[in-house]
């Protein structure tokens, strides 16, 4: 398994750097402070980072939600199991 991880990041990497070659265009990028001139591949690999480093943040963020979540039900859970034992203790015993 780590073997073809490592053969699809070399290929992901080549596919890149053939991109990066085929595309050596400088275009202007427009900011809202200033503009300044970018090559067009570094341009799109920043957006792309950029966007799975958003995905990223989101992605934790609802991942906690629900960690969370699932540990209030968790100990509402066991408040309940508790509550039922003490009543079977009780209900028997009477």
């Amino acid at each position: 398994m780590r073997i073809i991880m490592y053969v699809l990041l070399i290929g992901i990497v080549l596919l890149g750097i053939s991109f990066a070659l085929l595309n050596p265009d400088v275009v202007n990028f427009n900011y809202y402070i200033g503009h300044r001139a970018f090559p067009l591949s570094l341009l799109l690999v920043m957006t792309f980072v950029s966007g799975c480093i958003l995905g990223l943040v989101v992605g934790v963020f609802l991942l906690i939600k629900l960690k969370l979540k699932n540990y209030s039900i968790t100990i509402a859970i066991k408040h309940r199991r508790k509550r039922n034992w003490q009543f079977t203790c009780y209900s028997t015993t009477g």
